[in-house]
């Protein structure tokens, strides 16, 4: 059990609600007793009861017989925009049975001032307690001291104390969704809002092994000589060619600054590129990395190497957001430096209107020559929400027929994207990751990357 440094043991005495509800109610008794001589006279037992009871209690709370200890567990780090938990071990070593409401002083990021548990440990006893957090922004979050009020038998008396130090978490880019997203990728699970398996085209892909043939089977890979000797139809199995460059290119601009769900589209972006790189990685192809907005920010090129990983998640955990608007020729320049040989590109940026796009065109399909583009651009989800809602007033019409517009805007801009044969996707922000995960393994499967 700690004291708080610097703190006397007056001054970590503390005075319950439930003392000053029994005070004020032997007020109340006396200010009846002034026509009764017998309330008085309770009145004055009760006042006499409360002060020996306060003095018992303040005697057990400050002296040996309550003993608690307790850590907070927190893992090495957070991720981003996920529900991350906190543990809380107390353990009550004393002789006596405690009851405490418990503050934590969570990082000032979270803006949670009203954070409170209550929980009783019979003498002897060790308790779990768990709490979820989800971060919004990525960088240093420092937690205070766990304080506690600790009370014993009736309650009127309380102790303060400090259970657990102060300590520190980094919250990176979600490492949760990247693991996530790797066990169904590699489990081929096919659901409705999961991975999506797709049946290979084509024989872009290096020889793995001959096996009999399954109902489902391309044809065209029969093996007659193994056929002949198996007496059984053989097939030859392929898989995905190898050492393919796949890059992220990620839009720092101020229109990635728009926030849904409390996280920025930059945000979303930079889970994505996690999840993406691992997947590649694993994979076997070859990761790399480009973030830009008037100027050029990261520039990762593209390696299979142990290492590779952590440096683009380190990469990621520093990016910052900018408040100019993107400089796509800069962004040009800097893939034809950085990109060597043909490769898929993942390019992250949120276009919010026409104009937008015809600046941006001219880059976007001197890219998609070079490479394998694969545009993701981001559903306006409230303005979408908002304009299938009910009207019920005259400014909610002109509301709503402006938000269609736009909506309508944004689907105009992917039909074009895709009239010049660049491979674009319209995804709401929560849906990111999954349709991006399900393109590039699309993609693997056609053979086309």
């Amino acid at each position: 059990m700690k004291e708080v440094p610097g703190i006397s043991k007056l001054n970590s005495f503390r005075l319950t609600p439930r003392f000053f509800i029994v005070l004020g109610a032997i007020v109340v008794l006396y200010a009846i007793g002034f026509v009764s001589v017998i309330v008085e006279f309770i009145a004055t037992l009760c006042l006499s009861f409360l002060i020996l009871i306060s003095v018992v209690e303040a005697i057990a709370l400050f002296s040996n017989r309550v003993k608690l200890k307790a850590e907070r567990g927190t893992g090495r780090l957070f991720s981003l925009g996920d529900e991350n938990p906190v543990h809380l071990v107390i353990k009550n070593e004393g002789k006596i049975g405690t009851r405490m409401v418990l503050y934590d002083e969570l990082p000032f990021q979270f803006q949670l001032r009203n954070f409170r548990m209550e929980v009783s440990l019979p003498p002897g006893e060790e308790k779990r307690l768990k709490y979820i957090l989800r971060p919004l922004k990525r960088g240093e979050y420092h937690f205070g001291k766990l304080n506690a009020i600790t009370t014993v038998l009736s309650g009127v008396i309380g102790r303060r104390l400090q259970l657990a130090s102060a300590q520190k978490v980094e919250v990176f880019p979600s490492i949760i969704q990247m693991k996530k997203y790797e066990l169904l990728a590699f489990a081929r699970i096919s659901t409705l809002e999961g991975i999506k398996k797709v049946r290979r085209l084509g024989h872009s892909y290096e020889f793995e092994q001959i096996k009999q043939y399954s109902l489902g089977d391309d044809v065209r890979s029969v093996n007659w000589k193994a056929t002949g000797r198996k007496n059984a139809l053989m097939v030859n199995q392929y898989e995905d060619e190898r050492a393919q460059q796949v890059y992220t290119i990620i839009d720092k601009s101020r229109s990635m600054h728009m926030p849904f769900n409390g996280l920025s589209l930059l945000d979303y972006s930079i889970n994505t590129s996690l999840v993406i790189a691992n997947i590649a990685l694993k994979k076997s192809d070859k990761a790399g990395l480009i973030t830009f907005s008037n100027k050029i920010g990261t520039t990762l090129p593209a390696e299979r190497s142990s290492q590779q990983l952590k440096k683009i998640l380190r990469s990621l955990y520093f990016e910052k957001p900018q408040v100019l608007e993107a400089d796509y020729d800069l962004m040009y320049r800097a893939v034809k430096n950085v990109i060597r040989g043909r490769s898929l590109i993942f390019l992250y940026l949120n276009f919010e209107s026409a104009y937008a796009l015809e600046r941006a065109l001219p880059v976007l399909q001197k890219i998609n020559q070079l490479h394998l583009l694969v545009v993701m651009i981001f559903e306006n989800t409230e303005l979408l929400n908002y304009s299938a809602k009910k009207s019920e007033y005259i400014s909610d019409i002109y509301a709503q027929t402006i938000a269609r517009k736009l909506v309508w805007e944004k689907k105009q801009i992917v039909s074009k994207l895709r009239k010049y044969n660049i491979q674009t996707i319209l995804s709401r922000p929560e849906d990111l990751s999954i349709n991006t995960v399900n393109k590039y393994l699309e993609l693997k499967a056609k053979g086309m990357t």
